[in-house]
């Protein structure tokens, strides 16, 4: 019954759509590590440097912006504390990433400097009772007129649904966890967000594979990205379950020695 409901609710798409997914690595949050900050220019411009495909994380200024930044708050990754979200987008692009010369960037900055040269994956970040409208048109609004290769994504199923409707071009996906929700409960839950979503891939934990879920949808045609890689054991089970993998260290490495 499910299995139905998904089929005619969230179909799968054409081939041609989604095919640059596969069998590509991606660098979370950028090439970062030893030295190089998660989601700041050098850690993209390493990326880039390897010819890897990028994840990189989004939320809203308080301008509505699209700025590029992993956490809620300031605190972890600089020298400044609060909310992203109450800062304007000029004010976040002139504090510096702690341990580097880095700024936190701008959205259409990085659209940039990644200049087509490689796969781009955008994890849109949205906050638990405010609209993800604003948020979506300002990304959208960045990529307007890109010609290289990207897709959006987010937990929140309304984000891949507001491309869905205003932005069909834009390849979309749905991030899923099955953490403390391997219940029939749960199970549920993740096809309601199937289906609000209306997905053209699935992101998904890689510590849940093998999925019954994950599976199910691969099969029957949204590809399967496998979040986040950071060991071998990780990779191997990527590997075997997923058609791509967003990764880091270890799993990183070992991913680009065996492409």
């Amino acid at each position: 019954m499910l299995s139905s409901l998904d089929r005619w609710v969230a179909p799968a798409p054409g081939a041609v759509r989604v095919g640059w997914l596969h069998g590509r690595v991606y660098a979370h949050r950028g090439l970062h590590g030893r030295g190089l900050v998660e989601n700041s220019p050098s850690a993209f411009a390493a990326a880039i440097a390897r010819g890897i495909g990028i994840e990189c994380d989004v939320q809203a200024s308080a301008d509505g912006r699209a700025v590029v930044f992993h956490d809620a708050l300031l605190d972890r990754l600089t020298g400044e504390s609060g909310p992203v979200a109450e800062r304007p987008a000029a004010g976040l692009n002139r504090i510096v990433l702690s341990g580097s010369s880095d700024r936190i960037p701008i959205l259409r900055d990085v659209i940039e400097q990644v200049a087509a040269r490689v796969p781009l994956l955008i994890e849109v970040k949205t906050r638990g009772g405010h609209a993800v409208a604003p948020l979506c048109r300002a990304v959208w609004r960045d990529l307007e007129g890109y010609s290289g290769a990207y897709a959006v994504m987010s937990f929140d199923p309304r984000v891949p649904n507001w491309f869905a409707i205003h932005a069909p071009n834009t390849v979309r996906g749905l991030v899923v966890t099955e953490t403390d929700a391997r219940t029939p409960g749960g199970m549920l839950g993740r096809h309601r967000a199937l289906w609000r979503a209306r997905p053209d891939f699935l992101a998904c934990d890689v510590r849940d594979l093998p999925s019954r879920f994950a599976a199910g949808q691969r099969e029957r045609g949204l590809p399967l990205l496998a979040w986040t890689v950071s060991t071998r054991e990780q990779l191997r089970r990527a590997q075997h379950g997923a058609d791509a993998w967003i990764a880091e260290a270890e799993g990183l490495a070992a991913a680009c020695a065996s492409d």
